[in-house]
């Protein structure tokens, strides 16, 4: 039997890696979570600009209405842009200064496809499809201080492509029941697989620290039931990559930032959320985009209130492949564009701000003729976090965004983040 299969079997999974584990780490601090939205959501209904004159222009049925006009008109955030209100949940966390966004963000690469253009964002390389591995794995390996079995967490029935690489990962399985008494828990199982990867160093070693990890989530979600923790909160299927809709996103979001909050060891965190290709009845401040929008909101919140006081020193990245174009299509949706929206959540975040320059909607700044105008480089955005929050070094950030310097040098002193 493969070791793959036997995990498989014991319904949960781990990353194998050649980076040693210390069995005793130090407890982290400043954290990092990051949620892909995978099918390219369009950034132009979540932050509108509205104070655009061709946003409105173009677009005749999906347009949301400046604020002001009523409880199904944009949150204003400026003069320039406001929020959708089905996203109402977090206008607080904006008022205090713990959101923010980056505008007209996105890859440099021209891709429409959406696998090519999430290998790249998960790969951090845009156009170079021979990396094989992820940045938030080499980010791990490039991390200060001592490793631990969960210092990184992926939550999914699979590893995604973000943390592929030699670094170990744990993961963390969706639904209330995901560390539910498996076979793979029973201390006679355990010796017995131990003593069949004995001879195997690698193996071994790779067999110790997956149930260590998966002992120690399991403990950490023990302590969380025991003290009254509450979890009952037309598209190509293949473009989410087994990503779960928006719906059932707050009760995983709440486990998980309930998770980080209990374990002192994780640090950086990973999920995705599928359902954002809306080439059809894409509809405005009501309709399908709406909803999933309201309830991707809810799980964002979910997630700060599970951090509760770890929120203080975690940033939450949200990011999408690309954006969607800028013009509604004839079967009132949109189609794949490229500038996005990144979002950033969090007590490090410099919020209340729509960072990044904003190259507006007329037809001559426009990608192509069609499409936001990316300006701000994803890499930046993430290298900019990685060095003021994480405390990486510059030869470090190289090795997590190769070849990059330039390009995230330039965002070194962005005000993204309050802390230095």
């Amino acid at each position: 039997m493969q070791r793959r299969h036997l995990l498989q079997l014991a319904g949960w999974t781990w990353l194998s890696g050649a980076t040693a584990v210390a069995r005793a780490a130090a407890p982290t601090q400043n954290k990092l979570v990051v949620v892909m939205l995978r099918g390219a959501v369009d950034g132009l209904s979540i932050v509108a600009p509205y104070g655009d004159p061709h946003y409105a222009q173009s677009r005749d049925t999906i347009r949301l209405a400046a604020p002001g006009g009523g409880d199904a008109s944009l949150l204003q955030l400026d003069g320039l842009f406001g929020l959708n209100p089905a996203l109402s949940p977090l206008l607080p966390y904006w008022q205090r200064g713990q959101l923010g966004f980056v505008h007209a963000s996105g890859s440099p690469d021209p891709t429409r496809s959406h696998f090519d253009a999430q290998d790249y964002m998960e790969s951090g390389t845009p156009g170079l499809k021979s990396t094989g591995d992820g940045w938030l794995n080499r980010l791990l390996q490039a991390l200060p201080g001592p490793a631990a079995p969960t210092r990184a967490v992926n939550m999914g029935a699979t590893l995604p492509r973000i943390f592929s690489g030699t670094a170990e990962v744990a993961s963390l399985g969706l639904g209330p029941k995901a560390f539910a008494h498996e076979a793979i828990d029973d201390p006679r199982m355990q010796a017995a697989l131990a003593s069949m990867y004995a001879k195997d160093s690698q193996l071994g070693h790779t067999f110790d620290a997956a149930t260590e990890g998966r002992g120690e989530m399991q403990r950490s979600m023990a302590a969380d039931a025991a003290t009254g923790g509450d979890d009952k909160t037309g598209m190509d299927p293949r473009i989410d990559r087994g990503a779960p809709s928006a719906s059932g996103f707050a009760a995983d979001a709440q486990r998980l930032g309930r998770l980080i909050q209990r374990d002192p060891h994780t640090q950086l965190a990973f999920t995705s959320v599928g359902g954002w290709d809306t080439h059809i009845n894409q509809g405005g401040a009501k309709g399908q985009l709406a909803g999933k929008l309201a309830a991707l909101g809810r799980g964002l919140d979910a997630l700060a209130q599970g951090l509760g006081p770890a929120l203080d020193n975690t940033v939450v990245v949200v990011m999408s492949e690309f954006g969607r174009t800028v013009r509604e299509n004839g079967t009132h949706g949109t189609d794949h564009g490229r500038g996005n929206v990144m979002w950033l959540l969090g007590g490090p975040v410099n919020g209340g701000h729509v960072h990044g320059e904003w190259p507006g909607l007329d037809t001559a700044a426009l990608a192509d003729g069609r499409d936001l105008a990316v300006v701000s480089d994803f890499r930046s955005v993430l290298a900019n976090i990685a060095q003021r929050h994480l405390g990486l070094g510059d030869a470090q950030l190289a090795q997590v965004f190769p070849a990059e310097h330039e390009r995230w040098s330039a965002w070194r002193g962005a005000a993204l983040l309050r802390t230095a």
